[in-house]
């Protein structure tokens, strides 16, 4: 089994790993990276349309 598989299997998915970096990177805080690693690629969207285009 390769790895991608086992961390799918595992319930961590790329979006939600890439939701809690983000929040994590912005934030700094424990509380709101497991919030928007729940709400996973909603949250990488909303992030990238409105940092991205902010400016």
């Amino acid at each position: 089994m390769s790895g991608a598989a086992s961390a799918a299997r595992a319930g961590i998915g790329f979006g939600t790993a890439l939701a809690i970096t983000i929040s994590w990177t912005a934030n700094k805080s424990l509380l709101w990276a497991v919030i928007h690693g729940l709400l996973s690629w909603i949250y990488v969207i909303y992030y990238a349309l409105v940092y991205h285009f902010k400016g």
